[in-house]
């Protein structure tokens, strides 16, 4: 039976052929992909690729649960941006956030 010495030092010996053939592989794909570009004359832009637009977070617009209702007239509000209207209102009058919550 194998010591764990022995067994990490195999692991190590696995893992740096793994890169060596990952490395093998990508320079054979590369070259390969070079020729038949030449052979067919093409150029990075017949291949139709471009990086993808940058997209910002939150910028899905998504609706956002509510968290607080008005009981006289439904209005809600999800808790996040400005209070509305009738939430300051109501909470200028000396009522609480939590009377309003869902």
């Amino acid at each position: 039976m194998a010591t764990l010495t022995e067994l990490l030092a195999q692991k190590a010996e696995l893992e740096k052929k793994i890169i060596e053939t990952q490395r093998e592989e990508k320079t054979q794909a590369i070259a390969q992909v070079k020729t038949l570009m030449a052979q067919y004359g093409l150029t990075i832009a017949d291949l139709g690729t471009r990086a993808p637009a940058p997209t910002r977070a939150g910028s899905t617009g998504r609706k956002v649960a509510a968290k607080y209702r008005d009981p006289a007239t439904g209005d809600t509000w999800s808790g996040r941006g400005l209070q509305p209207k009738w939430l300051r209102a109501a909470l200028a009058a000396g009522r609480s956030l939590a009377d309003f919550a869902l």
